[in-house]
């Protein structure tokens, strides 16, 4: 996700549309710009959800619903909201958008977020670190708060909130401790979500993903630092494992939830990483 450029408010036009016959339910994605956010929204827009694309970069929103045009008015619409999900205010513009537009809310993947600067911990600076826990953690809290408001209010109740942790969710790289910091925070706040969903229909989950091959993790496939102090290439895994994953999790009928999944590349160094 880009850090410096900036949001611009409202919705194209002319929806995009795709494939699949429209089922009638609605998701928003965060980070649709690109990676896995973008295999995510395709996933759900060919099993015929209406998606709404969220990120920072206009055109890397467009460049998602490009790929998905189609004529037909039986389509499942997909509606670029340029975002920036540290804003309070583009935040509510983007839940404000999807009720005006849709009506209602069936499922939000909070997925956009930041590796940030690498570097050693006495090096990191206080602007590196709040930009990370900015996006990763507020970001994730002010969408989840505008979608669990939606969910509630909406008739009939309830929907889905599916947060992308990491496998930095459960042990760190080194040099990582800002990313590390906010996807521990994640899941309290997955934990939190699922908890304080249970009156109005709300399910919450978390799917905790190891190298799938983005952009942010290119540096995987040249070489990074290991526990051990050695550099390595790490296997990676095709970000469209983790979308079929995301569309199983939201394809449960509210009465069923999968709290934790962990999708990662089958030898890369999780499993006794240091």
């Amino acid at each position: 996700m880009a850090q410096n450029e900036s949001a611009a408010h409202g919705t194209d036009e002319a929806d995009r549309e795709a494939t699949a016959p429209a089922n009638g339910k609605v998701a928003v994605v965060t980070g649709a710009g690109s990676g896995i956010g973008r295999a995510v929204a395709q996933e759900l827009i060919a099993a015929g959800w209406h998606v709404v694309l969220a990120g920072r970069r206009r055109e890397t929103l467009d460049a998602t619903a490009d790929r998905f045009a189609q004529v037909g008015t039986e389509r499942p619409a997909v509606v670029p909201v340029p975002t920036d999900v540290t804003r309070p205010d583009d935040v509510d513009a983007l839940f404000g958008a999807v009720r005006d537009r849709f009506g209602r809310l069936d499922l939000l993947f909070n997925n956009a977020g930041t590796f940030g600067r690498p570097g050693p911990l006495e090096e990191l600076s206080y602007e590196d670190w709040r930009a990370v826990v900015d996006v990763n953690l507020t970001g994730a809290f002010l969408c989840a708060q505008a979608a669990f408001r939606a969910m509630k209010e909406q008739d009939p109740q309830g929907g889905r909130i599916i947060n992308n942790g990491s496998i930095s969710a459960h042990v760190p790289r080194p040099h990582s401790i800002a990313y590390t910091a906010t996807k521990h925070a994640v899941t309290g706040l997955t934990r939190s979500l699922s908890l304080d969903g249970r009156p109005y229909r709300i399910a919450c989950g978390q799917i905790d993903i190891g190298n799938a091959a983005t952009e942010m993790t290119g540096r995987m496939q040249t070489g990074i630092l290991q526990a051990n102090g050695q550099t390595a290439v790490e296997p990676v895994m095709d970000a469209a494992d983790v979308a079929r994953t995301v569309r199983h999790m939201a394809s449960l009928p509210l009465e069923a939830n999968v709290q934790f999944a962990t999708v990662m590349a089958t030898n890369m160094p999780y499993i006794g990483r240091g």
